[in-house]
């Protein structure tokens, strides 16, 4: 079986729309949340949310089978992040060919998309309907656009799990190229569903903060006792992951090793974690047993990314999964949500979650929970509060849970041969 790295990192976020804003951002405890633009939000009970208002479509129009007006903003997001990845990874931007692949997530991809065209054919008929309806809002499109950008061959297709969409993907893509199917993957995930209807929904289901319209950056407050809900943003993060033989070959450099990564279901409730958490302690488990790590040993040296949403039954049954695996050892864990920075970035979360796990990693600095002011003794973790630490750390665990009972868990670990190591964070 291949070994598998992480080579490249690209960023569409609230805190930057490249990697190095991203993670200086991340480190100086900067929240992207904000009041909404580029919708009407005048009626709406949420106003907030990490919104990406300027893109530079250079990087989105790369060649004449592309086009940023024919794509989704999800699509665009993707393209954009992709650019970046390929760029830092060392990898050629065209004519990729057939032995490189595109496999990402995204829990909503055309939310946009679908919301404009529908209000053209309730208030102007079908004939004002976009011919590029379908190309736009399909769940396939942002992975196809990328395959176009870059002349990648090898296969592309889209993995929707909710929240746990970019993990799956992650997970394909490892596995793609332990089996010896491609040289590289684009992996990761986007998602532009900070819309009306987004919005609404998510609210009227009461998952998301109403209360804090008008203080936005602090808003998204995980594993705090005083947390009450999440907030949606948007963006994209894409990643190379890269076999052994092909980064040696070309001389790259990697952020990260790719150990493992695992899925369960709950089968328990379709919106709500099971508060016992046992599925999720189950893909924690397999995830460290396939990586070949016995929790107990690691603690001390682990980073753990959590899901961290801001709910009251996520981060209560998170906190339970963690202690459940580690058992004592589990206050040794440094533990952080940047999604108290970034806000929810639903599909996306998992994949740049896994780019501040790399980075993490390479640099040994480790990203804060910010808002955290009241401990709940529900949630009694070490959670980084408020400000970064530096900490060298092995190993980075990636946790997402998303609706579906969906349940995933990645593991990566730090570079040791010098010769691959990236110190340029």
């Amino acid at each position: 079986m291949q070994r598998v790295f992480i080579s490249g990192i690209g960023v569409v976020s609230c805190l930057g729309n490249d990697r190095r804003t991203f993670w200086k951002n991340i480190n100086s405890a900067k929240c992207g949340i904000d009041t909404l633009k580029v919708h009407d939000i005048t009626d709406m009970e949420v106003t907030i949310g990490g919104e990406i208002v300027e893109l530079d479509l250079a990087n989105v129009n790369l060649n004449d089978r592309v086009s940023a007006r024919k794509m989704d903003r999800a699509s665009q997001f993707a393209v954009h992040a992709a650019k970046e990845a390929l760029v830092d990874a060392g990898l050629p931007l065209e004519d990729i060919g057939e032995n490189a692949a595109v496999i990402l997530g995204a829990g909503l991809s055309g939310l946009e998309t679908y919301e404009t065209q529908h209000e053209k054919l309730l208030t102007r008929g079908p004939s004002r309907v976009s011919p590029f309806t379908i190309p736009m809002l399909m769940p396939n499109a942002p992975p196809g656009n990328v395959s176009l950008a870059f002349g990648v061959q090898g296969t592309a297709y889209t993995t929707s799990s909710a929240c746990s969409s970019s993990g799956h993907a992650m997970i394909d893509a490892f596995e793609y190229l332990r089996r010896g199917d491609a040289d590289f993957v684009i992996t990761g995930g986007t998602e532009a569903s900070l819309t009306r209807l987004g919005l609404s929904s998510f609210v009227n289901m009461r998952a998301m903060n109403k209360s804090m319209n008008d203080r936005p950056q602090e808003s998204m407050r995980p594993f705090d006792a005083d947390r009450g809900g999440f907030i949606m943003s948007e963006g994209a993060s894409m990643l190379i992951f890269e076999t052994e033989e092909h980064l040696r070959k070309r001389g790259g450099r990697a952020w990260a090793e790719v150990l493992s990564g695992r899925s369960t279901s709950d089968s328990f409730h379709l919106t709500q974690p099971d508060p016992d958490g046992k599925k999720a302690i189950r893909a924690i488990q397999l995830a460290l047993d396939k990586a070949g790590l016995d929790p107990q040993k690691i603690a001390s040296e682990t980073y753990v990314s959590a899901h961290g949403t801001s709910t009251q039954y996520n981060d209560a049954m998170e906190t339970v999964a963690l202690r459940s695996v580690f058992g004592s050892d589990a206050d040794q864990l440094h533990i952080s949500s940047i999604k108290s920075m970034l806000g929810h970035m639903i599909g996306a979360a998992c994949a740049i979650e896994m780019s501040a796990c790399a980075l993490a990693l390479t640099s040994g600095t480790l990203p804060p929970t910010i808002n955290y002011t009241t401990p709940d003794p529900g949630c009694d973790l070490n959670y980084i509060p408020n400000a970064a630490i530096q900490r060298e750390c092995r190993y980075a665990i990636n946790n997402s849970f998303g609706f579906g009972g969906h349940n995933v868990s990645l593991v990566i670990g730090r570079v040791d041969e010098q010769e691959l190591q990236r110190t340029d964070v």
